[in-house]
């Protein structure tokens, strides 16, 4: 098909004034809009960031309910983590801490 051919075909649709409305209305809402589609590309990316932030966080807190009430049901467990995790020792003992490289 040559050029002059396909010109002929395409040429009434692009002189169409409501095609050209048409592709105004389109470049408008693609580009230069406030809810451009940029934008709306990187706001559902966004979302989708902090809905697995969300995700993360919430089973950090089932992690922590399960822990504080690991601790809160025996005694000895909440020793055996302040010993773990602040260090504390009873009167008569010496703590060595081992860093490994």
């Amino acid at each position: 098909m040559k050029w002059s051919k396909f010109w002929h075909i395409i040429s009434p649709v692009i002189k169409n004034k409501y095609f050209i409305a048409l592709l105004f209305f389109v470049t408008w809402l693609g580009i230069f809009d406030q809810n451009n589609l940029i934008e709306r590309y990187k706001l559902s990316s966004r979302i989708d960031k902090l809905e697995k932030q969300k995700h993360h966080y919430l089973e950090e807190i089932e992690q922590n309910k399960r822990k504080m009430e690991e601790l809160q049901s025996d005694p000895k467990n909440l020793e055996k983590f302040a010993r773990e995790e602040y260090l504390m020792k009873k009167k008569d003992e010496v703590i060595f801490v081992v860093v490994e490289e």
